[in-house]
């Protein structure tokens, strides 16, 4: 398994480095999903990952609740809960959460594999998707991915959440390549 850094996702430094024989033992995360059974299967691995502080809520409004009460260095949340879903969930965060809060790593987990909503959970401002079924090293590498590869947080009035540029070269050669060149005020965050 990859080395990971030392630094918490929330961007405060940890304790000690975080390192394969360490687990990830320095994080904090957060589950929200309404399904009991899918919170313990996801609360098993983390733990089995060294993570020693795993919180839950089972709906976005406790989510939110239980987010500012602990300020995770992540979060798991579930695409298809009631009442509110996990779109709803991650827009409340990007937008009312105060940074550095609002900048948290989201994985969202699903089982709706169709582009459209892969795109609604892009575009709502989640930082990576997760597509059931689980298997523990999927989810493993998709929290190495926020760990090792954090991406810029970016505020416009229309999007809140990680730029959504991966890669690094670009076969576009133009002047306006960046958002931002054309909207001064546009918001880019280093986390």
């Amino acid at each position: 398994m990859p080395q990971l850094s030392s630094r918490s996702l929330s961007g405060m430094p940890i304790s000690s480095p975080v390192s394969q024989r360490d687990g990830l033992h320095n994080l904090k995360a957060l589950i929200v999903d309404d399904n009991s059974h899918m919170t313990r299967l996801l609360r098993t691995l983390l733990i089995a990952y060294g993570l020693r502080d795993v919180h839950d809520a089972s709906d976005g409004q406790s989510g939110i609740k239980v987010l500012n009460a602990v300020k995770p260095d992540f979060v798991l949340c579930d695409y298809d809960m009631k009442p509110m879903n996990g779109i709803g969930f991650v827009k409340m965060v990007r937008r009312n959460c105060p940074p550095p809060l609002a900048w948290i790593p989201i994985i969202m987990i699903t089982a709706h594999t169709e582009l459209r909503r892969i795109q609604n959970a892009r575009d709502a401002g989640v930082t990576e998707a997760l597509l059931k079924p689980v298997t523990p090293r999927n989810l493993y590498d998709r929290i190495v991915q926020i760990i090792e590869r954090p991406r810029r947080f970016v505020k416009t009035p229309q999007f809140a959440g990680p730029d959504r540029r991966r890669r690094k070269g670009s076969s576009y050669s133009g002047p306006k390549r960046r958002f931002e060149d054309d909207h001064p005020d546009a918001e880019i965050f280093e986390i």
